[in-house]
């Protein structure tokens, strides 16, 4: 059973910067594409970025596009979220996931293992 550990997450203020990690316990994990979600109050779990199994491949939501940055380190079996210019609206429990696909994907349904989650709160 693979598991995801996210870490990094806190209390920000508006235009601050913070890393999420997520650990993969399965080596397996490199293999295929990873990716962060993101859950507000009251909203649906939403897509935010995809990496491509190599790191070679990403895409980003529309509302994060230009200030989050998705890498991931396959020799330490962990994928990291770069969050810059953080806004309020930015504030949600940040899953990671991992597909059952090498390329990426923005589907929900495409995404097998999940983590547990680490909030964010980014305050005006």
């Amino acid at each position: 059973q693979v598991q995801l550990v996210e870490s990094g997450g806190g209390l920000v203020q508006a235009g601050d910067s913070l890393r999420l990690s997520c650990v993969s316990s399965e080596r397996t994990s490199s293999n295929y594409a990873m990716g962060w979600f993101r859950q507000a109050p009251g909203k649906e779990r939403e897509f935010v970025t995809t990496i491509s199994r190599r790191g070679g491949g990403t895409e980003y939501a529309e509302s994060v596009k230009g200030r989050f940055t998705v890498s991931r380190d396959n020799a330490k079996n962990t994928m990291y979220l770069q969050m810059n210019s953080l806004k309020p609206e930015d504030t949600a429990v940040y899953y990671c996931a991992r597909s059952r696909t090498v390329y990426t994907t923005t589907l929900r349904s495409d995404y097998d293992y999940w983590g547990q989650g680490t909030q964010v709160t980014v305050s005006s």
